[in-house]
Parts: C-alpha cells; sequence; structure tokens
C-alpha cells in the first residue's frame, strides 16, 4: 500500500477506507481513473471490518446488484472474500414469521425465492437452534462474507488497478475555486490536488461534509460483536434471528451483533472502539438464538462506529454545489451493499448518475424539511437545558 512519500494529487480523491470508499476506488480505478483513498486510520479498522459480513438487503434499490456482483467478488477482486450464499432467519412466534414475510414479498418482486420452513425443517437446517422456535424462512438470496478479508481484497485490488491508498492521513479541509469546485483536499500529510472528491468516511462524512456548507444529518453509535469458540459447522452458515445479525465463520466460530446500539459523540470511537456491557445482552440473545450452543464461551468482542440517518436510509448524492462532489453515508448498512454502492458512487463521479437502479431516494435532499432537534425526537440524544 502507499507508504509515507508525498502525494500532489489525483483525478479523484476518495475520503474513507472502509468497504463502501475502497469499493468506489476500486471501480474507479478498473474504469482507468486516477484515484486516491485516504483513510484516518488503517483501512478497515471501523465499522467495515467489525459487522456480521451480512450482504441481504432486500429493502434497497441496489439490491438486485448487490445479487448480481457478490458471487463474482472472488474472481472480480482476484483475492477470497469467503462470501457464501443464502441466508436462514428462524422465528419464535407466529407474529415475527409474519413480520419476517415481508423480506420474502419483497425479494419476490425482484424475482428472488424463499421458501417458509416449518419447526422441524428449520431445526435440521440450524442444528444449533432449540426446541422454541417456530418455523422460519429459507432465503434463495443473500448471504454473507468475511468483513476483514473483503476490506482487504478491495484494498489490494484498488492498488492492482493502479489505484493508490494512503493509511494515516486525516483530512483538514478543502480549498475550493470561485465557482465553488473543491480543487484541493488539505491534510495532515500536505495538500492533494484533485477534480472530485467522494466523501465516504462513515461517522465523520456530516462533519466533513459541513466544510462544504452540506448538511448530512447522522448520529454515531457503538454497534457491538460478539464471538463463541469454534463449534461444529451447520449446513449453513447464515442465520439469524432474535434481533440478532452475523454468520458462522469457516473455522465454525459464531460472529453475531444487533441492536440496541449506544448513542455516542463524535470521536468518542478514536482508536480502537471499546466493547461495552451490551455484549452481556448480546451474548444472552445468541444462547436463545442457538441453545445448543449456549455452553460455548465469548472469546473475543468488538465494536464498530455505525453512522445513522434520520430515516435509516444512506445518502449516496451528487450535490449541484459544489458540484464535483459525492456523498456517500450508507447508514449502518454500508459493507453489505459495497459492491453494489461502489459502482453507483463511481457512475456519479464518472457520468454523474447511477445506470443500474434508481437511487433517488438516497438523495440528501429529502432532508430539507428536517427538524433541527431531530435526534432529540429520535431519542438518539439528549435534549440540552436552556441556557
Amino acid at each position: 500500500m502507499t507508504g509515507d512519500q508525498a502525494v500532489s494529487g489525483a483525478a479523484v480523491v476518495v475520503i474513507g477506507g472502509g468497504a463502501t470508499g475502497l469499493s468506489a476506488g476500486w471501480w474507479l480505478a478498473r474504469a482507468g481513473v486516477d484515484v486516491l483513498v485516504l483513510d484516518s486510520g488503517i483501512v478497515g479498522w471501523g465499522a467495515s471490518g467489525r459487522n456480521g459480513g451480512g450482504c441481504s438487503h432486500h429493502f434497497s434499490p441496489l439490491f438486485v446488484e448487490e445479487q448480481r456482483l457478490w458471487p463474482q467478488m472472488d474472481d472480480l477482486l482476484g483475492y477470497p472474500t469467503e462470501f457464501q450464499p443464502k441466508r436462514i432467519r428462524l422465528a419464535f412466534d407466529e407474529h415475527q414469521l409474519s413480520l419476517y414475510g415481508q423480506a420474502v414479498r419483497n425479494a419476490a418482486r425482484q424475482g428472488f425465492g424463499s421458501r417458509l420452513l416449518d419447526a422441524q425443517e428449520a431445526r435440521e437446517l440450524v442444528p444449533l437452534a432449540g426446541d422454541d422456535v417456530v418455523g422460519g424462512y429459507f432465503y434463495d438470496f443473500g448471504g454473507h462474507a468475511n468483513p476483514h478479508r473483503t476490506v482487504q481484497a478491495y484494498a489490494w485490488a484498488l492498488e492492482d488497478h493502479g489505484g493508490r491508498l494512503m493509511q494515516h492521513t486525516s483530512v483538514l479541509g478543502f480549498r475550493r475555486a470561485a465557482d465553488g469546485r473543491v480543487t484541493t483536499v488539505v491534510s495532515d500529510r500536505g495538500e492533494i490536488g484533485c477534480d472530485a472528491v467522494v466523501i465516504a468516511a462513515g461517522p465523520a462524512t456530516g462533519r466533513l461534509a459541513a466544510m462544504l456548507d452540506l448538511d448530512v444529518p447522522m448520529v454515531p453509535a457503538r454497534a457491538e460483536m460478539v464471538v463463541t469458540e469454534p463449534l461444529p459447522l451447520m449446513p449453513l452458515g447464515g442465520v439469524d434471528g432474535n434481533g440478532l445479525y452475523g454468520r458462522q465463520t469457516l473455522r465454525g466460530n459464531l460472529a453475531y451483533g444487533g441492536g440496541p446500539h449506544e448513542w455516542i459523540e463524535f470521536g468518542e470511537g478514536a482508536g480502537p472502539p471499546a466493547a461495552t456491557p451490551l455484549i452481556t445482552h448480546l451474548a444472552g440473545r445468541l444462547a436463545r438464538l442457538f441453545p445448543r450452543a449456549a455452553h460455548a464461551r465469548i472469546i473475543r468482542s468488538w465494536a464498530g462506529i455505525i453512522e445513522n440517518t434520520p430515516d435509516g436510509r444512506p445518502v449516496i448524492d451528487k450535490p449541484a454545489e459544489p458540484g464535483n462532489v459525492v456523498l456517500a453515508t450508507l447508514s449502518s448498512i454500508g459493507f453489505g451493499l459495497s459492491p453494489a454502492s461502489g459502482h453507483a458512487i463511481a457512475e456519479l463521479v464518472t457520468t454523474g448518475a447511477c445506470s443500474f437502479a434508481d437511487i433517488s431516494s438516497f438523495a440528501l435532499s429529502r432532508f430539507r424539511l428536517l427538524e433541527p432537534d431531530w435526534a432529540v425526537i429520535q431519542g438518539w440524544r439528549e435534549a440540552q437545558p436552556a441556557a
């Protein structure tokens, strides 16, 4: 990866070395664009390398492209992602079973199949499940991958196509031309000239966008994951339920997370995000999801800092002003959508529009009438006392 040498400029500077930024950089590089990806730390050190690895976003306009690309990613990148297709979702009562049917209907409208599982079929497919499972769904779509391997694969593939990467590089500001367009990214390692900028910096996206007079509403949260010791492999490693998401690794570890999250102020997550008492809650819910694994020891836990927009949907947009900046915040679902979101971002940079999906619902303008105290209304922030 790019070392400590100074870099004077690039056609496109991507700020953020998570899955979204790296994917965008890779798509641009493979199209022959001179691209430089900056990260304030190590690539994938945030939530991109610290998540459940799910690739099943049936509610997104990028879903079809996500599903088209994931089975090809090892070949396209040239490095392993450990992608495994298909998912199972377990239900513990009839109400849950009914709610989970929405995923079936969403996927069916887009041409993807699934089937209902009765309790016996669910337990046969998920040997670690217990007797309180009433059934579930087998999704013939989606899947999961290894976040750590995938982020590394993006970085290596980016460089294989001539893209550059600078880690441990913090962005301090921007310089703009008279017409408002960004001409320079100012970093703690010097000024970097550019023709276009992509801001895909996770929880830092809002702060960086504000330097360009763009308001991207978001609140960061610490999302926890727990990992067990290795267990016998189940027929399918991707099993959700009980409000949890995650996977069984190829070694047999259960790696799972799921709300509630711990809302934080930006900056609290600097450095390796510390685990919180929420892991006890997670471990208990994991034991209910897989009671035949309740004896397994939790061998490690970690947290990734995720960004959340008011409506929980991504922002992928190229505002009219400054005109050469693309904003990308995936609102905590960046890893799974990264093959498709990176493709969309690259097209916004090069052509100004996404050719394969209608992403108009991701426009920043949808928040133009948002209440100033929206985060307090949501319960994500405490109201400040009057001065």
